[in-house]
């Protein structure tokens, strides 16, 4: 595989599953020292295996990123460990409570805002001054098709996921000039875990919604990923990008 991050070091949060997964791997495949980050022990730490059992260098830091102090000392682990950071892809988050608005709990509301975006804020406040001290670097905030258009019982997770790409804009016309870019991705429904275990009907339904006629596989959003945090994508910054199987086409 191509080595694009030869020499370089990477950090994901929500790595020890699905899109943070495979991102994670991809990473490593392509050459970067990962630090592999996620609440779940056991996930991060399986996935660290996977990369070093491979051939590739990876540090498992357990990071609870609503909390700002958390998102600091993750982006110190990495500067402990390797001494840079050039490459961050922020996608830790969580689906939230499902109610309508006037039904949903303020706590349940608060909860998803705080993972889902204002950890964005705060993992982006601690990886930028590091970036800046190698004179640059690529951020990738995962956003979602739901930050473009609404979903029914999903306020909290929507107008996080819209707010995702506010803050990527705003990032990308504050800092690309200095050497830093970042983007946002858009996955549709992506075959996870977790979702197999939906009911069949409720699968069916969402497959419906994607015209190229299947759900997405974490795969496929990590390449996205890779190629927006490399070298290939030189004059790409302050972008939304989906990869939903023409979800937001129709």
């Amino acid at each position: 595989m191509e080595q694009l991050f030869s020499g370089k070091v990477a950090v994901v949060t929500g790595a020890g599953s699905g899109i943070g997964e495979a991102t994670a791997l991809l990473y490593a495949a392509s050459g970067a020292k990962v630090i592999v980050s996620d609440v779940n022990e056991k996930g991060g730490n399986s996935v660290t295996e996977v990369i070093r059992k491979a051939g590739g260098d990876a540090q498992f830091e357990k990071c609870d990123v609503s909390k700002p102090a958390e998102c600091e000392r993750l982006v110190n682990a990495a500067l402990k460990h390797y001494g840079r950071l050039d490459v961050a892809c922020n996608n830790a988050g969580i689906g939230g409570e499902q109610a309508l608005i006037a039904d949903m709990s303020v706590e349940g509301f608060d909860k998803v805002i705080a993972v889902n975006l204002a950890s964005i804020f705060y993992c982006m406040k601690s990886q930028i001054p590091a970036m800046l001290e190698n004179g640059g670097g690529a951020i990738v905030n995962m956003s979602s098709i739901l930050g473009q258009v609404g979903f029914a019982h999903s306020a909290g997770y929507v107008a996080a996921k819209h707010g995702v790409v506010g803050l990527t804009q705003n990032a990308g016309i504050e800092y690309s000039a200095r050497g830093i870019r970042v983007n946002a991705v858009g996955p549709g429904f992506i075959d996870t875990p977790l979702l197999a275990q939906a009911p069949p009907e409720m699968k069916a339904a969402l497959v419906s919604k994607h015209p190229i006629g299947r759900l997405g596989r974490a795969e496929e959003v990590a390449e996205l990923v890779i190629w927006l945090s490399s070298e290939k994508a030189s004059f790409v910054t302050g972008a939304y990008y989906p990869v939903d199987g023409a979800y937001l086409a129709p």
